[in-house]
Formats: C-alpha cells, sequence, structure tokens
C-alpha cells in the first residue's frame, strides 16, 4: 500500500507542471516519469531503505516521496533547458 502512496504523491505533484513552461525533457511524458520515478525511489530509500509494514500507511509514508519527486522534476527540467539551448551538429541553435 506504501508503494500505492508514493506514486500518487509522485503523479499529484505531476499535476503542478502545467504551470511551468513545458522544456522538461521528454515533454509533459519525461515530466511524468521523473515525477514518478523520484517519488517511488524517494519512498523506498527515504528514512530506511525498504518498503514499510504499516498498513494502513501513516502520513510519514506521503511525505517521503516529496523531495525525490521535486528534484526529478527539477533535473528533468534544468536537463531539458540546457539541451534546447545546445547547438545541434550543424552549428545551429534547436
Amino acid at each position: 500500500m506504501s508503494v500505492f502512496v508514493w506514486a500518487m504523491v509522485g503523479i499529484a505533484l505531476w499535476h503542478f507542471t502545467i504551470l511551468v513552461p513545458d522544456r522538461f525533457y521528454g515533454g509533459i511524458v519525461g515530466a511524468f516519469l521523473a515525477a514518478f520515478g523520484g517519488g517511488v525511489l524517494t519512498g523506498f530509500l527515504l528514512p530506511t531503505p525498504g518498503v514499510p509494514l504499516a498498513n494502513p500507511p501513516g502520513v510519514a509514508e506521503a511525505l517521503w516521496p516529496i523531495p525525490g519527486a521535486l528534484l526529478a522534476l527539477g533535473l528533468s527540467y534544468w536537463y531539458g533547458v540546457r539541451r534546447e539551448a545546445a547547438p545541434r551538429a550543424d552549428g545551429r541553435v534547436r
């Protein structure tokens, strides 16, 4: 059940990407995958690696994926902006 909560928190944070320009690497689908993956990864790793056995999950399980999802979205945005500004092989800017 905790994995479901981690995934839903990542997806919930992904919904806020419509408020920023679409410069994410991979577009909106790339932002979705970044938020989903970052939320699940930090949910699994924090505070101790593993899936908590508490059922139903507590509030702490809903808070641990937030930093990972935001960090993954930030990295995806940064890489997308950087890649967009890089010159192509023929010397022109994208």
